[in-house]
């Protein structure tokens, strides 16, 4: 297995990480990246790297069924014997999926992976360099004495401009309580705890009774003080919120028809060389000659918001 290289290990030093400190990952599809967030010498969740996504498939949502080609989009718990050093994609993370959520809503599905390759089939795909530097960073965590680390993640950025772009999707109800987590996090900057009753996510919940995902939630409580601060953050995102829906922010479409997404990275260096057909070395690693970007993206699927902020 690859070490970590000097490259990272310098940066980890200046940003006063431990090389076996915790990790934390997170997963957008519209932006087509993935985080690497791990904890610093203030014992909270800073940003590591921000990976651009070589390929990930099917539309904006959650993974219904065996099949679909969907990514899934939840909260994952990752333990060391999901990570697979012989995986036919290089190297590949499991994602856990179904997880306690998906099964308890009768989701189906496995071996939905983080892996190398850039070919995805309901995975999220990046090249065989990125992936082994994130297996490497996973595994520094688990030697470092890390039991399991999450992985969050989520249609988009959970910004109020983009839920106001989103705003008239079917998977609304669904995004809005992933972005309670969303938010746990970003106040906090701690590992959400994750938890399923009546067949929805809680997060740091202390409950005196067990919390059964198909069951009536018991009562619980949320420590005062994560309550107060995304009760303050969540106010300030409706507030924002209401004024793009008053501003006319158009709502868009969730759909790619099912051909998913690649970071505008990996789109732009497969134009520049003429499109598939020979390896492709990028500043985030090389792209197989087999590699098919998706479809150009809609107006709708848009990530080019500068003009709204």
């Amino acid at each position: 297995m690859q070490p970590l290289s000097e490259r990272v290990v310098a940066d980890l030093e200046s940003r006063n990480m431990a090389k076996g400190s915790p990790i934390l990952v997170r997963i957008f599809k519209e932006e087509s990246e993935l985080e690497v967030w791990k904890v610093d010498n203030t014992g909270r969740f800073a940003l590591l790297r921000t990976y651009p996504i070589c390929r990930w498939s099917g539309d904006l949502g959650p993974k219904f069924q065996q099949g679909d080609r969907q990514a899934p989009e939840g909260f994952y718990t990752i333990t060391p014997d999901l990570m697979n050093p012989n995986s036919s994609n290089y190297l590949a993370i499991n994602t856990g999926f179904p997880n306690s959520y998906d099964r308890a809503n009768g989701r189906t599905g496995q071996f939905l992976m983080i892996h190398g390759d850039c070919s995805s089939a309901g995975c999220y795909a990046m090249t065989d360099e990125q992936i082994a530097e994130i297996y490497a960073l996973a595994r520094e965590s688990f030697f470092g004495g890390q039991k399991s680390f999450q992985v969050q993640a989520y249609p988009f950025r959970m910004t109020p401009l983009n839920m106001a772009r989103h705003r008239t999707s079917p998977h609304m109800a669904f995004w809005r309580m992933l972005k309670q987590g969303y938010d746990h996090f970003e106040v906090t900057r701690q590992e959400p705890k994750v938890d399923v009753c009546d067949r929805h996510y809680v997060f740091d919940a202390q409950a005196s009774a067990k919390l059964e995902p198909t069951e009536p939630c018991p009562a619980y409580n949320v420590p005062p003080e994560i309550v107060s601060a995304v009760h303050n953050k969540q106010w300030r995102d409706e507030a924002q919120f209401a004024q793009f829906v008053i501003r006319g922010v158009p709502a868009v479409s969730t759909t790619t028809g099912g051909q998913g997404g690649m970071n505008a990275s990996f789109r732009e260096a497969l134009k520049a060389n003429g499109g598939p057909g020979s390896d492709i070395r990028t500043a985030s690693g090389t792209i197989p000659s087999y590699v098919h970007p998706p479809a150009e993206p809609s107006p709708g699927l848009s990530t080019n918001l500068s003009q709204m902020q």
